[in-house]
């Protein structure tokens, strides 16, 4: 049996869809907050089950139990304690006897990156490896329809402004969900940290140069300084809190800690992943 959880979501239920292409539905459950959000699955004869929520510790033994294979979405709960809500799913995880727990992490996990996630995600791999359970942790890359906001306005504006610039290996989210299905399905496969990215890791700036070859107008990109960039962002109504939460992403790729490209993604799909590039393209044809 492989439990999922985080169906509802937009990555783990794409799992699940793909999952069920690879093998029979009587062998997958979701475990949900809320179940009649899952009634999808349920009429494709997935067994969907309560317990979703990392916070509600007691729950979480049933709805992991009989698990051969359980994926853990990480969690993304506004002002939680990710880790504590990591551990309490783990502990429930090796209490209900999981044989292995997938979790979906970040390629850029370190505990010196100034990008939050990246070091909750290399906590919760060290809490994986301390468990005593076979582990894999899924070491996506950033996902690529980040874009729309990372980027800026550049479609209104033709500047890319950033506060920081480096290479990322871009990453489709679609790609990535199908990647975790065929994961799963390979029944332990992969073990501990298995690096999931495109094939490639542009700058801004160079995202910037494909955003002029797409659309045919001049794109230019420009390094702001970090308190300018901060002012601006507060200025277009974001949350001065956010903004700076979401500095680190940039501060991060600045010191090369998405550059990283791995050729597995490709040989799991048997295709080239998508790129940035197919990201802004799509992205400049919704727009005329």
């Amino acid at each position: 049996m492989i439990v999922v959880t985080g169906a509802t979501g937009a990555l783990n239920g794409a799992t699940v869809d793909h999952l069920l292409e690879l093998v029979p539905a009587t062998e997958v459950a979701v475990a949900v907050r809320d179940v009649a959000k899952a009634a999808r699955f349920a009429e494709r004869g997935v067994e969907v089950r309560s317990g979703g929520d990392y916070a509600d510790a007691d729950s979480l033994p049933t709805a992991f139990a009989g698990a051969d294979q359980l994926l853990l979405v990480s969690s993304n709960d506004p002002g939680a304690d990710a880790v504590a809500l990591h551990r309490q799913a783990i502990d429930a995880a090796v209490s209900a006897g999981v044989g292995r727990i997938l979790y979906t992490s970040h390629q850029g996990a370190a505990a010196t990156s100034p990008f939050v996630p990246a070091r909750i995600h290399l906590a919760t791999e060290e809490l994986l490896a301390g468990s005593g359970v076979a582990w894999t942790s899924l070491r996506n890359g950033f996902y690529a329809h980040s874009l729309a906001w990372l980027m800026g306005p550049w479609q209104e504006t033709g500047v890319v402004a950033v506060p920081a610039d480096g290479p990322v290996s871009w990453t489709a989210r679609e790609d990535a969900a199908r990647a975790a299905a065929i994961v799963l399905a390979s029944d332990g496969g992969y073990d501990g940290p298995t690096t999931i990215t495109a094939n490639a890791a542009p700058t801004f700036a160079d995202l910037a140069a494909t955003a002029s070859e797409l659309t045919g107008r001049e794109v230019t990109s420009v390094v702001l300084e970090e308190d300018e960039w901060l002012a601006r962002q507060v200025a277009a109504g974001q949350d001065e809190q956010m903004a700076r939460f979401v500095l680190g992403m940039y501060q991060a790729a600045e010191q090369g800690f998405f550059a990283g490209v791995d050729p597995l993604l490709g040989t799991l799909l048997e295709r080239e992943p998508l790129t940035a590039r197919d990201q802004l393209a799509a992205a400049a044809s919704a727009s005329r």
